[in-house]
């Protein structure tokens, strides 16, 4: 049997975590600090789970230098829960800022403010998605699941990265991109790092600003798997998401950020059954969920108290540098692993081009399906586990989260260079 030491492992998701986080947490899941209770047995409504999720709320705040008109919420279901809550909660806003601009033309004609903005959800109201791969196609497929009963036309996918050879693995330039309008656009939404497919913005997506007079664009990221791996500029964004399995900690929550304003931009229920829209469940209502202090339902303090964990620890090794230290950490890695590929290109292809290859999923192919599978089984062999690509791509996908040290990614591409040489 390996011990852990012996291990160097790539997995896509649970990812590994710092060890000496899960040696911390090992003792707090039996005896948290001699209470005599695990920290899966405490009350969420108690002292100690409150000062909990303060302490991962600040650790988090200052690892992003959150501003303060932002809100850190912590949820339930995973990303994928919040491809859902992100259509529920931003329709929301846009029909109440569009009551609010039919209240100002309307007074108080509640019947013609109702036929307005029902007008407008039916004809003008649009949600943006830059599809660029695995994830972010579901989080398209999901917002028609929920709207095309009610507003058939309304899911604009602004680019589809499969439209130039019929599979993922690069960003179309964003002169390609046919975003709607400002105007009637809900929110813009894009996945920075596609798991899956090895695809990552390489920053911030600019196309998606708004033009000068126009009004803003909502902006929507999900940074689920590679949440924490360099600085994120907040401010441009409306609401960020992230699942926690990756660089943050153990699965059972996701961290949301978002914009205070949009918490209150919020319509009435009876409002929104009226234009013909649903209003958002309670568990997944951003503005419910902020009111209770993430604690409208039982919230899994442990997990939480492992994403602080890790925080405080990226805070210790990096001080004032923050996410920028670890964003030079896990580029040198991500590095080291593509310059093996590149250097033998007659045995690793990659699958994802040059200005969109992921710093976190390392995707390529061997260069035979034999060869492949002899290339992964080898690695077995080493305890170089993790490296099977996602089951609906296949081929070799090694995943460059933080917790994964750079011993790990030499021994990999060691391995990756004496198999190279041994198949010329």
């Amino acid at each position: 049997m390996p011990t852990r030491a012996e291990v160097s492992y790539f997995g896509a998701g649970p990812a590994p975590l710092p060890t000496h986080v899960l040696e911390a947490g090992a003792k707090a899941f039996v005896n948290f600090e001699d209470s005599g209770l695990s920290l899966a047995e405490i009350s969420h409504r108690s002292p100690t789970a409150t000062k909990i999720l303060a302490d991962t709320k600040q650790a988090l705040i200052s690892l992003l230098d959150i501003p303060d008109n932002y809100e850190v919420l912590f949820m339930h279901g995973g990303g994928s829960a919040e491809f859902s809550a992100v259509v529920f909660n931003m329709v929301a806003v846009w029909i109440e800022k569009r009551r609010r601009m039919a209240e100002k033309e309307f007074g108080d004609d509640q019947g013609a403010i109702l036929r307005k903005v029902k007008q407008d959800v039916q004809h003008d109201m649009q949600l943006d998605y830059l599809v660029t791969g695995s994830w972010s196609l579901k989080a398209s497929q999901e917002a028609a699941n929920l709207l095309e009963p009610l507003t058939p036309n309304a899911i604009n996918v602004a680019t589809d990265a499969r439209d130039s050879n019929g599979k993922f693995g690069s960003i179309p330039s964003d002169e390609k991109w046919s975003l709607s309008s400002s105007k009637r656009s809900a929110f813009v939404y894009y996945c920075d790092n596609e798991t899956v497919d090895g695809v990552e913005f390489p920053g911030f997506p600019s196309g998606v600003e708004a033009q000068p007079g126009e009004e803003e664009r909502l902006v929507i990221a999900d940074m689920s798997s590679n949440f924490l791996s360099r600085p994120v500029d907040v401010q441009k964004h409306a609401v960020i998401f992230g699942g926690a399995q990756k660089n943050i900690g153990i699965t059972d929550i996701t961290l949301l950020i978002v914009r205070k304003d949009l918490l209150t931009t919020v319509p009435t229920p009876s409002f929104l059954h009226q234009v013909g829209m649903f209003s958002p469940p309670v568990v997944l209502n951003w503005s419910v969920v902020a009111k209770n202090n993430s604690l409208y339902n039982t919230m899994p303090i442990f997990s939480i108290w492992i994403a602080g964990e890790v925080m405080r620890s990226l805070l210790a090794t990096y001080g004032i540098t923050k996410l920028k230290g670890q964003e030079g950490f896990s580029d040198a890695k991500a590095r080291t692993i593509y310059q093996m590929i590149d250097w033998y290109p007659q045995v690793f292809q990659p699958v994802v081009e040059l200005n969109a290859r992921s710093r976190m999923n390392i995707c390529f192919r061997v260069k035979d399906p034999e060869t492949e599978k002899e290339f992964l089984d080898g690695a077995k062999k080493l305890n170089l586990l993790g490296l099977n690509g996602h089951r609906s791509v296949g081929g070799v996908r090694a995943s460059n989260y933080n917790a994964v040290p750079m011993q790990n990614v030499r021994k990999l591409t060691t391995y990756m260079e004496e198999f190279a040489d041994r198949n010329p």
